[in-house]
Parts: structure tokens; C-alpha cells; sequence
């Protein structure tokens, strides 16, 4: 045989259908990737049979004129991929390379696999890396696959207490202002969750338990809510206008920016403000696990942002109009806190009905809201804003909280 003859195997009468490609893949494992083997054979259907297999695997294939297969093993060669492409690996030498863009031909296929050609194409809107990743993302799924609870046994529903009635209205109230606004909170994610390519799967691993979270925190207000018997209280159309231009926010990173860099972070402090100052076990201990789970998403919003600003600082300009217009409109349309909320906040902070309680109730509510603002002015510095532009979009965050 001719030396520069590709290497050959026979596998005489044996089939495709019967084993005979574990021959075929034994002997193209000693093959370089992008060479040849020529492959022998007498059995019934073998050309119709290696061209099939060849396809499946990612090979190319061809004949001689004695009929052999002449199969040129697949993979990554001279900066192209032979045969069916691979999906993913943007570097062949990192197999969880991230690619900058996904094909739409790679579709709901693994990250590295081999996807044969012919497929459907695939229209995922956000297909390009920068637009959603967070290189901390892995990490935050892993903490908050480990910090799931359940509501059934993580709450003790059956603690005994009893309040006043003024004070049980209050507790409803402010229950049913978290849930329309952890309703919002569940909302934005799913919008994004299906235009996602699955390239991306950390982030969409990532933004599915995050709406898993915030389905528990809306059952775990509800129960609260109820767990005296009462029904849900009010809901304003001010609050709902606020919540409606965060849930229609059309931009990934702008709709992160708005509801986890500034909504829930604000949310993290109301939280934390009601488990110092909840009058029940069931209340202080509910707000507690919600706020957990809220500074997970916080941590998502920042780290996404910050990967993008990084390299797009012209975004900051985008995330700072989104603030103005959203502030131009709740201001036209009389947006602002419930006031049945504030009160309910002060009733809970004071813990009695005397002057002096009620002042200083009112205060910490003051002081909550001071905090919060300079919360939101951190994380906006943090993001890359200046001081002074950081302390007047912090000033123009919706009065709603969310």
C-alpha cells in the first residue's frame, strides 16, 4: 500500500445495523481530526448506512471508485468545523467555552454537542452573550439552588399570637402591597425567560429559580395576609402604574437595571425593616427569607450590569434616561406610595397608639426611606456613575419602592 494511503479497516459483511459502526468509531479514535479512514465493506446497504451514520456524527464521507468510504473524521480544523458543527465551543481547546454569539441552528442543543445539520433554525432574541451574561452567574444558581425553602416547613404558621386589630389591618396592608409588587418581580424575568437562547444556560437556570422565588414570596404574603381570616386590603392604581412600566420594560439589562439594581434592592431594606419591626413570629420570620432571596437577585442585576458597563460604558446613559422617563411618567400619572401603606409602616415601627410612639414610628420610616436612597446611590456608584449623578437619579426612583 502507498504510504501516503489513508489507513483502512474491513468490516466485512457486517452492518451499520448491527454494530458495525462501533468498528468504525474504534478505528477514527486513532485518527487526526480533519484525516481520512477508508472503511471496507461487503454488506448489504453500507453506502445508504455510512452515509447516515457520518451525517449523524459530524464526518465527512465520500467514495473511491472500488466503492470504499473514504470518512474525514469531524471536528475542529484550520479554524472551521468538518462535517456538523459544534455547538458552542468558540475556543476548541475550552469544551465550556461560552460563545459570543449562539446560532440559531444550534437551537435547544447542549452546549458543545455536535448538531447535525438540517435542522430547524431557532429564533431566540437574545442570542448574544453580552446582553444577559454574568460571569458570576453559575455561582448564584449554586447558592440559590442551596437556600431554596419551603414555605410548609421553613414558616411556623401555627405560632401562636394575637394583635390588635389595628395592627393585624396593617401587617394585611403592607402584605398585599409585597405581593403586587412580587407579582412584578416574577413577571420581568419570565418575559425573558423564553427569549433566552439555551446557549446560556446559567442564565437561564439563574432567572427560572428566581421566579420560582418570587412565587413563593407571593405565597407566603398570601398566607400571611390571610392567616387571621382577613381578606386582601388595597391596592392603588398609583402602584399598579408603577409596577406597569417596570413589567413593560422591552430591554434585558435595562429592566435588570431597573427591578434588581433598584427595585429590589430597595426591597431588600423594606424587608429588613419588617423583620425588626414585625409584630408577629410569622411576619418577622417570612420577611427574613424574602430578603434572603432578594439580595441573591440584587447580586445577579449588579453583576450583569457591571460586566456590560464595562464594556459598553455608553450604557449608563440608556440606564439613566430609563430612570427619567419612568420618573416623567409616574409623576404625570400621581404615582407614589400608598398612603395606607406608609401609615401601615409607621403603625408597625411606633408597636402602640401614644404621641410619642407615633413620632417615632414616623421617624424610622423617614429613616428607612433615607436609606434606601442611599442604597440605590451606592449600587449606582458602584455601576461606574458619578457622586453627584449617582445622588440625583437614586432621588428620581419611583416613591412605590419597586
Amino acid at each position: 500500500m502507498d504510504a501516503s494511503s489513508p489507513p483502512t479497516i474491513d468490516i466485512e459483511t457486517l452492518g451499520f445495523d448491527r454494530g458495525a459502526h462501533l468498528l468504525v468509531k474504534h478505528a477514527l479514535a486513532g485518527v487526526p481530526v480533519g484525516s481520512t479512514l477508508r472503511v471496507v465493506s461487503k454488506a448489504s446497504g453500507f453506502r445508504a448506512h455510512v452515509v447516515a451514520w457520518c451525517r449523524s456524527q459530524g464526518h465527512g464521507v465520500s467514495f473511491d471508485e472500488a466503492g470504499h468510504a473514504l470518512i474525514v473524521r469531524g471536528g475542529y480544523q484550520s479554524g472551521r468545523w468538518c462535517g456538523a458543527e459544534r455547538s458552542g465551543r468558540s475556543d476548541c481547546r475550552s469544551p465550556g467555552a461560552v460563545a459570543e454569539r449562539a446560532k440559531a441552528s444550534w437551537g435547544l442543543a447542549a452546549r458543545g454537542s455536535t448538531v447535525e445539520a438540517g435542522g430547524p433554525e431557532w429564533n431566540f432574541a437574545l442570542d448574544r452573550k453580552h446582553e444577559i451574561w454574568a460571569d458570576e452567574a453559575a455561582d448564584l444558581y449554586r447558592q440559590a439552588l442551596a437556600a431554596q425553602w419551603d414555605p410548609e416547613t421553613a414558616v411556623d404558621w401555627n405560632a401562636p399570637f394575637e394583635l390588635p386589630d389595628e395592627v393585624e389591618d396593617a401587617v394585611v396592608q403592607v402584605m398585599t402591597y409585597l405581593i403586587e409588587n412580587e407579582n412584578a418581580a416574577l413577571l420581568v424575568p419570565a418575559r425573558f425567560l423564553g427569549r433566552i437562547h439555551p446557549h446560556y444556560r446559567e442564565i437561564v437556570q439563574l432567572l427560572a429559580i428566581q421566579v420560582a422565588d418570587e412565587a413563593r414570596h407571593v405565597e407566603v404574603f398570601t398566607r400571611r395576609a390571610r392567616l387571621k381570616g382577613r381578606e386582601s386590603a388595597l391596592s392603588t392604581a398609583g402602584g399598579q402604574l408603577s409596577l406597569k412600566t417596570l413589567v413593560d420594560e422591552p430591554d434585558f439589562s435595562v429592566a435588570a437595571f431597573l427591578l434588581s439594581v433598584l427595585g429590589e434592592g430597595t426591597f431588600v431594606n423594606l424587608l429588613n425593616f419588617l423583620h425588626v419591626h414585625a409584630p408577629d413570629p410569622v411576619t418577622r420570620r417570612i420577611a427574613r427569607l424574602a430578603a434572603r432571596d432578594e439580595a441573591r437577585h440584587v447580586a445577579f442585576g449588579m453583576a450583569h450590569l457591571s460586566r456590560r458597563l464595562n464594556a459598553e460604558p455608553e450604557l449608563r446613559t440608556r440606564l439613566a434616561n430609563a430612570i427619567e422617563l419612568r420618573h416623567d411618567t409616574l409623576s404625570a400619572g400621581g404615582a407614589g406610595l400608598n398612603e395606607e401603606v406608609f401609615d401601615a409602616l409607621v403603625l408597625l415601627a411606633a408597636g402602640e397608639w401614644t404621641p410619642a410612639a407615633i413620632a417615632a414610628g414616623f421617624e424610622k420610616v423617614q429613616a428607612l426611606q433615607s436609606e434606601m436612597a442611599e442604597g440605590r446611590r451606592l449600587r449606582l456608584c458602584r455601576l461606574g456613575f458619578d457622586e453627584a449623578e449617582a445622588e440625583r437619579l437614586a432621588s428620581l426612583h419611583t416613591r412605590n419602592f419597586m
